[in-house]
């Protein structure tokens, strides 16, 4: 029996394509490492090659240039003109003429030369000729390049006609300029003190003698050529003629490899970088030339293709990495898939199990995608929902009470929350029925309870409630909140879940009317569709009188019963009949700001409130009521006025003289000492009544009290309340009661008895 695991059979092939990757690898690492080497020395020798070449090019150019600054200088000695000027000590002006056109003839002729000096060591004074700069006689104070000065006095030290590299200022138009020049000096020092008598002074531009040098390779990195001058120790740049600093390695590096040694390069560090250091043999003028290239610079071809074997080691590597990975995986395919399909099922049940069951099970109760075809039915299945509808099913549809006040308190932790009634739902329901929990919009849950295989099929709705209450008191007991519930009647019709759905979402809204806490059955909801609703205009119109009036206790009570009656009818109706309000008493508050003059711009507006927003009737009577006391509250100020005083005094008149036949608008104005006119425009503005129905209606109450607790004979109240005809105090006490006197009174005794 083979006891070794598959996935360690796999490696077996795994390790053997890797063992000859690695082999070929290595054999291309190691043959690179070669060809890198023998390549680097070969670089080396092609630099030093050619830097040799171009070195030696520039010391034949510099014996040239000595040779023909040699001729010049001899052949100036031998001038007659210059000649005066070395040896007389008061050339005249003639003299000195004659001398300046020679010496500017050979400046011409010679664009070599930057500039020629004569000096007469006995009137210490330099005739000079340049091709840019200062010319003419020049005292030793006067000239420009006081940098001469040192070497005429230091001429012991320098051999007649030999290159003297240095360089010097002038003043130019536009400001100072550094002139580079190689100095050929030429001399008479006879006598026993050794002091120069005369001197002719050659500077030959350093432009024309190192344009082979500066040309060698114009890039800053390519390397920098040097002169190093065995006469005055020193290491000169090639293109600047400036001395270069040494530090202790590199002049120890000079003194043991470079000075006085035959042409030959070097590899080593020069001011800390790595360097290949080209060099000639001393020539003629003790002079040896040298170049500093770097190294990287010389060895950048050899070390692209050392980079570019390097990765394709490291391609080679990765490429045979993956196909001994993929062969194994090919060799073992049956195994990875089966392995491969465990870890996708496991990886998708844990991290979207959840989210694809909510979202299936919400498209269903939405109607997106309606519960028709047995696909639909396999493809929950295959999404973990084991519901089976067909066994008979109720949606029931949870809303959290107050959820606006408690969203704004714990609005972080919804999802949470929602998630904790969700468990405690399907747990409580989990004892009787099958349970399936989806979170809806805000604060919404539906959860769907159906029937077990092992439960009788008849409907057990007390059973449902129970659960259901159950799930409330779990609730509030644990997460201190209060949920009510709406359910539908019990199906057995998969496709009827969206409108099962629809009823309950319906049916939740008259959580209005019922209360936190309660449970709504959507089949006795569903049965008010078919009412038909009137609208109360009487009430509406006795609730803006009780307003205009003032009465707001009224006001309040007739508006609760208008509605107060939308219990009993659609919830559509809810919203028509608020809406419906709102505008009625828009209009009212309009004409009690206008009627009593009241502040317009601070006038109080009622929107067209939604029942969306609110869940109980008595948010919505509470927004109305408000506004109510807001109108009996400005109303109460307004009667504190002159106008409300006089409606007062006309009040107490009408109360105080209604047994007077006499009492009338004029008699009252006369008493008032006001017109008729602005009394009864004034009291009605105020009252909405004219004075004349007003004692009528006082008349009446008076009537009727005295029928009732009186035993006077009708004629006598008559009298007594003003009226002078009993035929026209029958007729209106018959037209506000609806009776004679005498049959009031007979129905009064009747009912007291």
């Amino acid at each position: 029996m083979n006891t070794v695991p598959p996935t360690r059979k796999g490696k077996l092939y795994s390790r053997l394509l890797i063992t000859i990757t690695c082999c070929t690898v290595l054999t291309l690492l190691v043959s690179s490492l070669f060809y890198f080497v023998i390549y680097n020395q070969i670089d080396l020798k092609k630099a030093y090659q050619s830097d040799l070449s171009s070195l030696m090019q520039n010391s034949k150019e510099v014996v040239s240039m000595t040779e023909s600054a040699q001729a010049v200088s001899f052949q100036i000695y031998r001038t007659y003109a210059v000649s005066k000027l070395m040896f007389y000590t008061n050339p005249n002006i003639y003299d000195e003429m004659a001398a300046m056109q020679e010496l500017n003839n050979y400046l011409n002729s010679m664009p070599f030369i930057e500039s020629i000096y004569v000096y007469n060591s006995d009137n210490e004074r330099f005739f000079t000729a340049r091709q840019q700069g200062q010319g003419g006689t020049l005292n030793k104070d006067e000239l420009e390049d006081q940098n001469v000065l040192e070497v005429l006095n230091n001429f012991q030290q320098y051999r007649p006609f030999t290159p003297i590299p240095r360089t010097y200022t002038v003043n130019q138009i536009n400001g100072e300029q550094t002139i580079r020049a190689y100095t050929y000096l030429g001399y008479d020092a006879i006598g026993h003190s050794q002091k120069i008598n005369s001197a002719v002074v050659v500077n030959i531009s350093s432009d024309w003698i190192n344009k082979d040098i500066a040309a060698v390779n114009p890039e800053a990195d390519a390397g920098k050529s040097y002169i190093w001058d065995n006469n005055q120790n020193r290491l000169l740049s090639g293109d600047t003629l400036e001395p270069k600093v040494l530090n202790p390695e590199d002049a120890s590096l000079l003194d043991a490899h470079i000075k006085n040694k035959p042409s030959g390069y070097i590899v080593s560090k020069v001011s800390g970088k790595k360097s290949l250091v080209s060099f000639t043999s001393p020539d003629p003028l003790g002079w040896q030339y040298v170049r500093i290239t770097p190294y990287s610079t010389i060895t950048e071809a050899v070390s692209s293709i050392r980079n570019v074997t390097i990765w394709i080691a490291c391609i080679i590597m990765a490429a045979g990495l993956f196909i001994s990975w993929i062969t194994s995986k090919m060799l073992y395919k049956p195994i990875h898939q089966i392995v491969d399909e465990k870890n996708r099922l496991e990886h998708e049940k844990r991290n979207s199990s959840y989210t694809i069951r909510q979202n299936l099970l919400r498209g269903l109760l939405q109607g997106v995608k309606p519960l028709q075809t047995p696909a639909q039915l396999l493809n929950l299945v295959q999404n973990g929902i084991t519901f089976d509808f067909s066994l008979g099913y109720w949606v029931v549809l949870l809303k959290i009470d107050h959820f606006s006040a408690w969203k704004e308190s714990k609005g972080n932790d919804l999802l949470v929350y929602k998630f904790a009634i969700m468990n405690i739902g399907w747990e409580n329901g989990l004892k009787h029925f099958q349970v399936e929990t989806v979170d809806m919009e805000d604060d919404g849950i539906a959860i769907l309870f159906g029937r077990k295989d092992d439960e009788l099929q008849e409907s057990d709705e007390t059973l449902l409630q129970e659960v259901l209450s159950h799930i409330q008191q779990s609730t509030l007991s644990f997460l201190k909140l209060s949920i009510s519930a709406a359910y539908s009647k019990e199906s057995y019709e998969p496709h009827r879940l969206s409108s099962l759905y629809k009823e309950v979402r319906e049916a939740a809204k008259h959580r209005m009317f019922k209360g936190p806490g309660c449970i709504i059955r959507a089949q006795d909801i569903a049965e008010l569709q078919t009412k038909e609703y009137v609208f109360p205009a009487d009430k509406e119109r006795k609730m803006n009188d009780a307003l205009m009036s003032g009465k707001t206790q009224d006001a309040k009570v007739l508006f609760a019963e208008i509605v107060d009656e939308t219990e009993f009818f659609p919830f559509h109706v809810v919203n028509l009949a608020i809406s419906h309000l709102t505008m009625s008493v828009n209009q009212t508050l309009y004409a009690i700001y206008k009627n009593n003059s009241l502040d317009s711009l601070n006038r109080a507006c009622l929107a067209t409130p939604s029942s969306e927003h609110f869940e109980t009737i008595d948010e919505v009577k509470s927004v109305f009521f408000k506004l109510f006391d807001e109108i009996h509250h400005k109303l109460s100020i307004k009667r504190s006025t002159k106008q409300h005083e006089l409606v007062r005094k006309v009040n107490d008149i009408i109360h105080k003289e209604f047994n007077d036949p006499n009492l009338s608008l004029n008699r009252i104005s006369e008493e008032l000492g006001l017109s008729p006119i602005h009394v009864s425009r004034v009291y009605k503005q105020h009252t909405l009544s004219a004075i004349v129905d007003v004692i009528n209606q006082v008349r009446m109450e008076q009537a009727r009290e005295q029928l009732e607790h009186t035993s006077h004979s009708v004629v006598d109240i008559a009298q007594k309340c003003g009226y002078t005809s009993s035929s026209y105090f029958h007729r209106i006490f018959k037209k506000n009661f609806g009776v004679t006197p005498a049959d009031y009174r007979r129905v009064k005794a009747q009912t007291s008895s």
